[in-house]
C-alpha cells in the first residue's frame, strides 16, 4: 500500500478517535451536570440558591449542546477540505487569478481558507450571542456592535496578518533547510511585540478603556502593588457591560506598558476587599512568573512544531494524503494547521493540568497577601453571576479546564 493512502488511512482514523473522544466528553458533561443539577453542593448551600444552582447547570448544557454541533460541523470542513479536495478546489481557484506559487497566490489561498472557516462558524456565533447568551440573561450586544467588532477584527486580521505571513513565507523560502528555525525566531519576537502593543493599540478599537475612578479603590489598589513590588502604567476600567453582563479583571501587556484592567460590571459586583483579593490572585501570575512560564512552553512546543514541519514539507505523501496535489509552502501551512489539533488533543489534559496548578499557586499567593475568606466569597460571587457549573464532569474536567473545578479550588482557599 503506497505512503501516501497509509497517511490518509491514519488521519481518517485520528479524526474518528479524537471526534469520538470528544464527542463521548462532552455527552458525560451534559449528563453529569444535569445529574446534579437539582442540589446545590454543601459547601455553596448558603452563597448560591437551587434556582441559581438550575441557571449555571442549563446554561452549561446549553453550551454543551452547542459545542457537539460545532464539532460536528467542523470535522465536516475539515474532511471536505482535506481528504474532501477542498484546499485544492480553492488553490485552484486562487490560480486562475494569480501566479502559482506566488505570494499574491499564496495570501488568496489563506484568504479563501479563512473566509470559509469563517462562514462556517458564523451561525454558531450569532446563535451563542444573540440566542443562547441572551436566553440566560448575559449579552447586551446589538447587531450594529456585532457587525462592527466583526468588521474591525477583520481589519486587523488583514492589516497586521498580511505583513505577518508574507515574512513567514520569504523566511521559508529564502533559509534553507532551517527555515524553521528562523520562522520560529520571527513568531516569537512578533508574539512579544503584540503583548506590548495590544493594550494601548489594538484593544481600545473594541472596548473603551478610562482610567480607575474610585479613590478609595485606587488607593488600596497602589498599596497592594507595593507590598508585592509590582509597577504598572495604569489601573483602568473597560466597558464589558456593553457587550456581556459577565465580569472580570485581567492584566495586560509587558514591561513598563503593563496595565490592570477591570470590567465594569465585575466593579458593580464585587467588594473593595474582593476586588483587592481577586487582584492579588492575578499579581500572584507574575510574581509565579507564570506568563513567562507559559510563553517558554509555547515557545518549546512551537519550535518542536515547526521542526516538524520541516521534515514534512518536503514529502509529497503530506500533501497528496490530504487531498492537495499542488506542494507550497502556504499549502503547508494551512495543512499542518488542520493536521496538527487533531494528533495533539489526547495530549490536552497535560496542558490543561499545568494551567490549574499555576491557578493554584496564584490563589495561595493571594492568600498570603489579602484574606483568603474575600477571594472565596469573590469567587462564588463570579461563579453565581457567571453561571458557572459547580459540578463539572471530573474526566471533562481534565481535558478542558484551565482552572480547578469550583469545589476543590473553594476547599483548599478554606484551608489557606
Amino acid at each position: 500500500m503506497p505512503t501516501t493512502t497509509y497517511f490518509s488511512l491514519i488521519f481518517a482514523a485520528a479524526i474518528f478517535l479524537t471526534t469520538a473522544l470528544r464527542l463521548w466528553l462532552t455527552m458525560r458533561q451534559i449528563a453529569h451536570v444535569r445529574s446534579h443539577r437539582n442540589l446545590v453542593p454543601t459547601d455553596f448551600a448558603t452563597s448560591i440558591s437551587q434556582e441559581e444552582h438550575r441557571k449555571a447547570a442549563d446554561y452549561t448544557v446549553a453550551k454543551g449542546r452547542l459545542g457537539l454541533a460545532e464539532l460536528a460541523a467542523g470535522t465536516a470542513l475539515l474532511l471536505a477540505l482535506t481528504l474532501g479536495g477542498g484546499l485544492q478546489a480553492i488553490d485552484a481557484m486562487a490560480g486562475n487569478y494569480f501566479t502559482i506559487g506566488s505570494y499574491p497566490h499564496s495570501l488568496a489561498l489563506f484568504a479563501g481558507f479563512a473566509v470559509v472557516g469563517w462562514l462556517v462558524e458564523l451561525p454558531f456565533d450569532i446563535y451563542r450571542t444573540f440566542t443562547l447568551e441572551a436566553r440566560f440573561g448575559f449579552n447586551r450586544m446589538t447587531w450594529a456592535m456585532y457587525l462592527a467588532d466583526t468588521g474591525k477584527g477583520a481589519l486587523v486580521a488583514l492589516v497586521i496578518g498580511t505583513p505577518l505571513l508574507l515574512a513567514v513565507l520569504w523566511l521559508m523560502g529564502a533559509m534553507g533547510a532551517l527555515w524553521w528555525w528562523w520562522v520560529w525566531l520571527f513568531w516569537l519576537g512578533f508574539n512579544l511585540l503584540a503583548m506590548m502593543l495590544y493594550p494601548t493599540l489594538i484593544a481600545p478599537l473594541f472596548n473603551k478603556f478610562v482610567p480607575l475612578a474610585d479613590a478609595a479603590l485606587r488607593e488600596r489598589i497602589e498599596s497592594l502593588l507595593r507590598r508585592c513590588g509590582f509597577r504598572v502604567s495604569g489601573l483602568f476600567v473597560m466597558d464589558g457591560s456593553t457587550r456581556s453582563s459577565h465580569g472580570n479583571a485581567y492584566f495586560t501587556g509587558m514591561g513598563r506598558n503593563k496595565r490592570i484592567v477591570f470590567f465594569d460590571t465585575l466593579l458593580a459586583r464585587l467588594s473593595t476587599e474582593e476586588i483587592e483579593a481577586v487582584l492579588a490572585h492575578e499579581l500572584g501570575h507574575f510574581r509565579r512568573h507564570h506568563v513567562w512560564k507559559r510563553l517558554g512552553f509555547l515557545a518549546a512546543a512551537s519550535l518542536g512544531f515547526l521542526w516538524l514541519l520541516g521534515q514534512l514539507i518536503t514529502q509529497p505523501w503530506f500533501y497528496a494524503g490530504l487531498g492537495v496535489d499542488t506542494a507550497s509552502a502556504a499549502m503547508a501551512l494551512i495543512l499542518f494547521s488542520l493536521v496538527l489539533p487533531v494528533f495533539a488533543f489526547p495530549l490536552a489534559p497535560l496542558t490543561s493540568a499545568l494551567s490549574r496548578r499555576h491557578e493554584y499557586e496564584a490563589d495561595a499567593y493571594a492568600a498570603r497577601q489579602t484574606h483568603a475568606g474575600d477571594l472565596v466569597n469573590a469567587l462564588v460571587k463570579l461563579y453565581r453571576d457567571n453561571a458557572a457549573t459547580l459540578t463539572p464532569d471530573p474526566l471533562h474536567s481534565q481535558f478542558y479546564d484551565s482552572h480547578p473545578p469550583a469545589a476543590l479550588r473553594i476547599a483548599r482557599l478554606q484551608a489557606a
